[in-house]
């Protein structure tokens, strides 16, 4: 529904169903909190989905060898990919026939309520929120290593980068897009100089050097710790594609969203395909997998003391920079939604003069910042991934529900192999739900904690107070209207 559009019939009445109760809110209401239209085409939406995953590729990732040698890493990498694109292309059909600012919990509200809904948009708002922490810690561990200015690491760094990527933000979603589209493209070339580079310092007897635990079951020199160690792997094989789902979150602002926004996703998921198999194989039989397993720099270390090695270390700033640049931009869309239908405080989805949503910008950036100063970037990153993988639950769901429910909805784009290919990834995703426990069961219990809070507060408080004529509520309450015709 349109701003210029009446409310639909029997909006402004209180009404109660799926354990919420609805009202409606003035056309004032709405007017405050609009984003800009028509900001992005497919190349940005594209852009945008590779920077929220670039930092991945320079750092992180590479830690899963501690956990299941190259082999295991490799083996949990494929799987991992094979269930991002699963879930890519799911996610491509539901944003073409639902493109709202609300992304995953669009997605699931339709098909599973309010409760369904606000529990994938909570999971997702989780990961978003304290991704940047975690890429914070790394950006001020960055900064000193590079020695700029004698720059060392602190809370005021984190400060800084929340502070002046909030800034920009706050000027409009098409300079946000434009600003982020720039520095992926740069981080993308470093990874094209460190591949050069690292061709000929490549040696297959540097895959397999981490020494084999022959108590585990199944180990091999290519499976150093048995085939226990591919489920350990699991959590860091996701480094490589965490955060690709966000790009439905710009349906709003991007031109023509139901053809724009599948093929966005699609090809940045493509990309990420290419640079993470590119860094698995080409940084680890270059320097080895023991060494590479505890590096901080894995790129840069795997290059060693070259001219090349310095260049890919300043490009690889660029990389955690873009992360954390658009990430900030997918908690922002996330918060807003919730917010614009009364999930979360109304306070929080209004605009500014440049469509800007504020508050979701500044009050999810505290917090942010609040996590980077424990300094524990690892701990942070398993609980990112935590909330992640239960949002992948909770949007596979609501792609197989909406296929058996709703088959005649509209579908710009339909998912190759339909319910097979979204159950596919629904499997893999619920095994990594189950896989953070293994890594960290203190991160993956913290995020559960507050997981748990989220709820609570709906269920006590929100689910009494929410606006029926927001635009991703009116999704739901047409499915409603068509049913009870029928």
């Amino acid at each position: 529904m349109s701003l210029t559009d009446p409310p639909r019939t029997g909006a402004e009445t209180p009404a109660h169903h799926d354990g919420a109760d609805f009202h409606a809110e003035s056309r004032a209401y709405l007017e405050k909190r609009t984003l800009r239209k028509g900001s992005a085409g497919w190349v940005l939406l594209a852009g945008l989905g590779v920077s929220y995953v670039i930092s991945g590729d320079y750092a992180g990732w590479n830690n899963g060898l501690a956990e299941g040698g190259f082999g295991g890493l490799l083996v949990a990498s494929v799987v991992i990919a094979a269930m991002y694109f699963a879930m890519v292309l799911g996610m491509a059909e539901l944003s073409s026939a639902l493109p709202a600012a609300g992304g995953g919990y669009t997605f699931a509200r339709r098909a599973l309520g309010p409760w369904g809904g606000f529990a994938t948009g909570t999971a997702i708002l989780i990961e978003y929120s304290i991704a940047p922490a975690a890429i914070a810690t790394f950006i001020g561990g960055y900064v000193e290593s590079l020695n700029l200015f004698g720059i060392t690491d602190g809370w005021w760094i984190y400060l800084a980068v929340y502070a002046v990527f909030i800034g920009i933000h706050l000027t409009g979603a098409g300079e946000a897009l434009k600003a982020m589209f720039v520095i992926t493209a740069i981080a993308l070339v470093g990874l094209v100089v460190f591949a050069v580079s690292a061709v000929g310092l490549f040696d297959t007897a540097n895959l397999t050097d981490i020494a084999v635990d022959e108590t585990a079951a199944g180990a091999s020199s290519f499976l150093p710790f048995g085939l226990f160690g591919i489920w350990a792997a699991v959590p860091f094989a996701i480094w490589f594609f965490l955060a690709v789902e966000g790009v439905p979150l710009a349906a709003e602002e991007a031109t023509e969203p139901e053809k724009n926004v599948p093929k966005g996703i699609i090809v940045s998921m493509l990309v990420l395909l290419v640079t993470g198999a590119t860094v698995l194989f080409l940084a680890t039989g270059a320097l080895g997998a023991d060494a590479l397993s505890t590096s901080g720099n894995p790129l840069v270390e795997a290059l060693g003391d070259t001219g090349a090695a310095k260049v890919v270390n300043y490009i690889g700033l660029a990389g955690l920079i873009a992360s954390f640049f658009s990430i900030m931009y997918a908690y922002s869309r996330q918060t807003f939604a919730l917010s614009r239908a009364g999930y979360l405080p109304t306070s929080l989805s209004l605009t500014n003069k440049r469509k800007a949503p504020m508050l979701a910008l500044i009050v999810p950036g505290v917090i942010g910042f609040a996590l980077s100063l424990t300094g524990e970037g690892a701990m942070l990153l398993n609980m990112a991934v935590f909330g992640a993988a239960v949002s992948y639950v909770l949007m596979m769901v609501s792609h197989i529900v909406l296929r058996r429910r709703e088959p005649h909805m509209p579908r710009p784009y339909r998912t190759p192999g339909g319910v097979v290919t979204t159950s596919f990834a629904l499997v893999v995703s619920a095994a990594a739900v189950v896989a953070t426990f293994l890594v960290d069961p203190v991160a993956a219990l913290w995020t559960l904690g507050a997981f748990a809070a989220f709820m609570a507060y709906f269920g006590l408080y929100s689910r009494h107070r929410l606006v029926a004529n927001s635009p991703d509520e009116e999704f739901a309450a047409l499915a409603e209207a068509e049913a009870e015709l029928k």
